[in-house]
């Protein structure tokens, strides 16, 4: 076990050890071919829910400009902690510094929080649009709209700077070996050479606070919005909105399902291959299938792709 005898502000260990997934070599190249592959078809079915978005005028309405910003907020998420799991796969040392690992951990936290937001404001959306529809055009504006996207990013960022700076000023004096892919709340605490009740109390509360609020929020909405759609004559009608509202609420429940786990009580010493399972699930596993889940049961979606598909196809073409 490597001790660091390098001194900061919050101790005496200036690296951590992250050991990811001990086991056979070979295994962890399979894994690291595995994991690149499911981050890159991330990367592109994210962006191309975003170009779908940008380039069809169709799609210029609060709820596609808010599922935009949600596949780029799913594309920084994703890869503010898969690249360095990916390089500490093939890594021999497996080390990180001190501000490498709680910079990331500020980061993934911060949006983590604005995807619940993000999420909120989606299911608000859809409340309106299908339980006050009259209302929709004048309330859910292109103004509330860019603001409700502001609120999103800035709370996310807002949400978790607390805890960041409590969990910078967490005394680690070894040992520094951290039994998880990344900079994990609850390994870390684990490893505070001292007791910090006030900083577990505030990152449970803050944690605790940012997932039922918004997810009880968008429980009810759903609620609302399944009553609604129930009143309405069976027809297509019925049938866009059950299905748009269906592709939400599953992308809510893989979300919040695996956080729950996790984050509910950060101090709780689970096991550590549990703790890898749920959050490998919920930093890659979510990522990579909303965009399917969105463009799958969407229509208007599905047409914006194939016009961006045979775009790029004719500009092959054409350059050839």
């Amino acid at each position: 076990m490597h001790i660091s005898e390098a001194s900061n502000s919050s101790g005496s260990v200036s690296e951590f050890i992250l050991l990811g997934f001990p086991c056979r070599r070979e295994i962890q190249i399979l894994l690291c071919v595995m994991f690149s592959l499911i981050y890159l078809l991330t990367l592109l079915g994210n962006a191309a829910i975003i170009c779908a978005v940008w380039s069809s005028r169709k799609l210029h309405t609060p709820m596609y400009i808010l599922l935009a910003n949600f596949s780029f907020l799913e594309i920084c998420y994703v890869s503010s902690d898969v690249p360095k799991m990916l390089a500490n796969i093939i890594s021999q040392t497996k080390s990180i510094s001190y501000a490498g690992c709680l910079l990331p951990f500020y980061f993934f936290f911060s949006m983590c929080a604005a995807e619940g937001y993000f999420l909120s404001a989606m299911s608000f959306d859809r409340f309106l649009a299908i339980c006050r529809p009259l209302h929709y055009p004048t309330i859910m504006t292109y103004q509330l709209c860019a603001r409700l996207v502001v609120f999103c990013w800035a709370g996310g960022f807002l949400s978790i700077l607390m805890p960041a700076v409590l969990m910078s000023r967490v005394p680690f004096c070894g040992p520094n070996v951290i039994d998880h892919f990344f900079c994990d709340l609850g390994p870390l605490l684990a490893l505070s050479c001292a007791p910090v009740p006030k900083t577990t109390l505030t990152c449970a509360t803050v944690s605790s606070l940012i997932i039922f609020i918004t997810f009880l929020y968008i429980l009810g909405s759903y609620t609302l919005v399944l009553r609604a759609v129930l009143r309405v004559p069976a027809g297509s009608g019925r049938n866009k909105a059950f299905s748009t509202c269906a592709s939400h609420f599953l992308v809510v429940s893989l979300f919040y399902g695996s956080v729950m786990v996790m984050y509910v009580s950060p101090g709780s010493r689970s096991h550590p291959g549990t703790q890898k399972f749920v959050t490998l699930f919920y930093c890659m596993a979510t990522p990579f299938f909303n965009p399917l889940i969105y463009s799958l049961r969407n229509k208007d979606m599905k047409d914006a792709l194939k016009k961006v598909l045979c775009a790029s196809e004719i500009s092959k073409n054409t350059e050839k």
